[in-house]
């Protein structure tokens, strides 16, 4: 009996000798991993040049907190058992928000700058270029659409809403000869570029670029997701300028958001002084679909609210996390936030985003890891911050071609630039559409298949796989599901009307 217990006391001594071997190994290679990462920074900075120069210090100075921070913090950033109850009174309802008259819309618009981010390129969808370039509607591209969005604000009440775009590396070029066709127009338009940071090979930790000329070695450097936004903004000057100013609060929202306008309502609840202590921070959610499962949600934790992502959620709560039941909300990304409280998080030093970690891998199979923050996870370093609960029509996110076609079809309307549902649709939850990869993915491919988008009015769900075309003129409604299996085509004539009904096999009607 006595020597087993001996024994057990020495394995658990040898265990944590070994845990603090491990530990002190650990803590050796992190220490070694930023060095080391310090060192190639130096040597890459040496290849760049004049003012250049400047920037990549700047750059890699910012990406070296960031990396630390990263080697920092292993797992998730949050323990699951310490999440508290959402407080009544932290998501309000946006029906319950009073709408300002004509003059304090005046007053409140002098108050506002509109921030559109516009770092993405639209390669998923298969175009090239920014996807704030891609026509969404009557040959209008994401970025004409907000321009005259905000060009009817100003007309509409004298106003002078300035917009701001934030571009990458990715994106400037394009974008600053894009909007010198916009020089006739009443919209003050101002870009800055977010920061340029290199990417890590995922075994060595170290840099994979070879040199400063981040055009000549385009796939060695990535922009830092737009967490980023913050020190950016203020780097180009555009806070202090606005603060100036007197401009109060900025409206931030994704340039593929066709839903993200200037609300009045919203506007009022942050500028009207009736309020307590003033809000700095507020983040527009709505009701979680099956469709939504992955998006960020709010929660309470260490008594702040703050914006908690799928990639933060421990693995074994990875289904807690999807269920709409417990968290009902997700984040559109609309975000309203006080500038003079930017500027005062930003001297404080006090963001603290939690770090995604995305990884790649290239066509060659090189592994790499690009170290990206989330603009809405800074919500924990404001003081006074709310989600409102806001209309599903606010969130109208072009992501793939089945939100393009949604977007084109005729449950919308344009009203100077903004996207407004039919009032022909009867129920207001739009339809949801799967279109397969192979066929439908590139927005080149989906304009070839749907030479004229179907009537939607009536549709409910609609499943497209496999080879099939659509003729002009097709009404779908209800429940509608085509699949060509490999080898088969399907040509859906024009005219044709589908409700509730299940295509597949060979479907090739010709005209003579």
């Amino acid at each position: 009996m006595h020597d087993h217990k001996l024994d057990d006391s020495d394995s658990r001594a040898k265990t944590f000798l070994k845990r603090k071997d491990t530990q002190a190994f650990r803590e050796r290679t992190k220490r070694d991993a930023l060095n080391e990462l310090q060192h190639e920074l130096e040597k890459l900075e040496e290849t760049a040049t004049g003012e250049f120069r400047e920037e990549i210090h700047r750059q890699f100075e910012g990406f070296t907190h960031l990396f630390q921070r990263f080697l920092q913090e292993e797992g998730p950033s949050l323990e699951w058992d310490r999440i508290q109850k959402l407080p009544d009174d932290a998501i309000r309802d946006y029906n319950s928000l009073p709408t300002p008259n004509g003059e304090e819309v005046k007053a409140f618009l002098s108050k506002l700058i509109v921030i559109k981010l516009n770092g993405g390129l639209g390669t998923s969808m298969g175009c090239h270029g920014p996807k704030s370039v891609i026509a969404v509607r009557n040959g209008l591209t994401f970025l004409d659409l907000t321009v005259q969005q905000i060009e009817y604000l100003n007309k509409t009440y004298n106003a002078n809403v300035p917009l701001i775009l934030m571009d990458s590396f990715n994106t400037d070029d394009d974008t600053q000869r894009i909007i010198r066709k916009y020089k006739g127009i009443d919209v003050d338009i101002q870009t800055f570029n977010q920061s340029c940071y290199p990417r890590i090979n995922r075994d060595s930790l170290l840099p994979i670029a070879k040199h400063c000329d981040i055009a000549d070695d385009i796939e060695a450097w990535y922009p830092p997701g737009h967490g980023d936004f913050y020190e950016s903004f203020r780097n180009s000057g555009l806070l202090k300028k606005f603060i100036k100013e007197g401009r109060e609060y900025c409206f931030i929202s994704n340039i593929d958001n066709l839903g993200a306008t200037v609300d009045f309502k919203i506007l009022k609840l942050l500028l009207d002084k009736r309020e307590a202590s003033p809000l700095e921070f507020v983040m527009e959610v709505t009701d979680k679909t099956r469709a939504d499962v992955k998006g960020g949600t709010l929660i309470k934790y260490e008594d702040k609210l703050r914006l908690l992502e799928i990639a933060q959620v421990p693995k074994d709560h990875v289904d807690d996390f999807k269920s709409i039941k417990t968290f009902k909300f997700f984040n559109t990304n609309n975000l309203w936030i006080k500038l003079s409280a930017i500027e005062r998080v930003l001297e404080e030093n006090s963001l603290n985003m939690e770090i995604i970690v995305n990884n790649k891998t290239f066509e060659h199979g090189l592994n790499i890891i690009q170290l990206e923050t989330a603009v809405g996870a800074a919500m924990k370093s404001f003081e006074g911050s709310i989600g409102i609960n806001v209309p599903r029509s606010r969130f109208l996110p072009v992501k793939k071609t089945s939100d393009l076609m949604l977007v084109m079809s005729n449950l919308y309307t344009l009203r100077n630039g903004s996207l407004v549902m039919s009032p022909q649709r009867m129920f207001p939850t739009t339809p949801l559409i799967k279109l397969g990869d192979n066929h439908f993915a590139k927005v080149k491919e989906f304009l070839t298949r749907f030479p004229a988008i179907p009537d939607l009015l009536e549709l409910d769900h609609l499943t497209v796989s496999g080879d099939v075309t659509f003729g002009k003129g097709v009404t779908l409604k209800g429940t509608v599901i085509i699949i060509a299996n490999h080898g088969e085509r399907i040509d859906l004539p024009s005219g044709t009307i589908l409700e509730n009904k299940i295509v597949s096999g060979n479907l090739r009607i010709l005209n003579h």
